[in-house]
């Protein structure tokens, strides 16, 4: 029986740690009889040989041939390459099935997650944080999930980083099916889509609250966008908690029912963010700045930078500003300001959305000249 094979078997072995289950996979591995007679010997009682025996030897096959392709890589607890970090976490996977660079999973890493049901607000600022901790040299770790997650892992891409996406189902069940597309560009571009299940594996409901102990072991902290109070990312944030990870929250407006999650989290104790300085200062020890391509204009906070239209842009707000109310604030007529914030739209300073215009890109970071932003 081949090890690989062993491995996949010691998977479905409850009531062993990952530890004991890899010293007793090694065994059987290094063991001339059939590791069927041997399981007894090693210490696996009545209940464990069945579950060793009865794996669907279908699901087995698909995995095995699925390792066959160059790209498909096994990283089993305890050998060389699997992540340190994870290694030390209570429940850490026997292995890990990985397509794409394995070399994604030993790089300073950063959790974002978030909810599926996102407001603009949350998606402005996890493309903001995303793209900015990728250039810090962070990993940014999420679950290729709907909304916020998949959100981090093309804000990462966009950046020119690295991520890496952990899936509750098996590597040929990528879900949801519509972050195929997703999962492959995260291998092109050098990261990782990772699993700790069999690839033929369904996204089953319980699958995902496992996967997300995996999402913040790998990970140096747990950065949560938006959550409402009853949302499964408060999950990965408890996780976090309990292997020692650093949590941060994000604070959103008050009255955002997915800002309840964020807000609770910070009166924990969660460390509260404005900005990407703050994780980078904390975590980023040993980090690796990414080179500026020429179109990406980041300030430092001395630098002296003329904001275009500032007049009009310091009355565009984090929340809805309908276009009468900016024209009202800057003292300006309205055919005058939707000039104005046609342009500065262009400019990706704001973005037009139903009833007005958000503001997209936050100026704290750089020096005001003419007006406070």
């Amino acid at each position: 029986m081949r090890p690989e094979e062993i491995a996949l078997r010691m998977r479905g072995v409850t009531g062993l740690q990952a530890v004991v289950a890899s010293r007793i996979a090694r065994q059987l591995s290094q063991m001339g009889c059939e590791p069927r007679s041997a399981l007894r010997e090693l210490g696996l009682n009545e209940r464990q040989q069945t579950q060793f025996n009865q794996v669907d030897p279908g699901y087995l096959a698909a995995t095995l041939r699925w390792l066959e392709e160059p790209a498909h890589r096994m990283l089993n607890y305890g050998a060389a390459g699997y992540p340190e970090r994870l290694a030390q976490i209570d429940d850490a996977p026997l292995f890990l099935l990985i397509e794409g660079d394995p070399q994604a999973l030993l790089r300073p890493q950063l959790a974002m997650v978030g909810s599926r049901q996102f407001s603009h607000y949350g998606e402005r600022w996890a493309n903001y944080f995303a793209e900015e901790l990728a250039r810090c040299g962070f990993t940014i770790t999420s679950g290729l999930a709907i909304g916020i997650d998949g959100i981090c892992h093309r804000a990462a891409l966009a950046a020119g980083g690295c991520t890496v996406a952990v899936l509750g189902s098996g590597l040929a069940n990528v879900y949801p099916r519509r972050h195929r597309r997703l999962a492959e560009q995260i291998v092109e571009q050098g990261g990782a889509v990772i699993s700790d299940h069999l690839v033929t594996d369904l996204p089953l409901a319980d699958h995902f609250p496992r996967r997300n102990r995996i999402i913040s072991g790998l990970s140096q902290g747990v950065l949560v966008i938006e959550a409402s109070l009853r949302s499964g990312t408060l999950v990965t944030a408890r996780y976090a908690l309990e292997q020692g990870r650093e949590v941060f929250a994000l604070p959103g407006p008050l009255g955002n029912p997915m800002s309840e999650g964020t807000h609770w989290l910070i009166q924990q104790g969660a460390h509260l963010v404005t900005g990407p300085k703050d994780i980078a200062e904390l975590l980023g020890s040993g980090l690796h700045w990414l080179p500026l391509n020429e179109n990406t204009t980041i300030c430092a906070s001395q630098a002296e930078v003329e904001l275009p239209f500032a007049d009009v842009l310091a009355n565009v707000g984090d929340e809805v500003t309908p276009v009468d109310v900016v024209a009202e604030r800057a003292g300006q007529p309205v055919p005058v300001v939707v000039i104005k914030l046609l342009e500065l739209e262009l400019a990706g300073w704001i973005a037009a959305v139903p009833g007005g215009y958000v503001r997209i890109r936050r100026a704290s970071h750089v020096r005001r000249t003419h007006v406070l932003v």
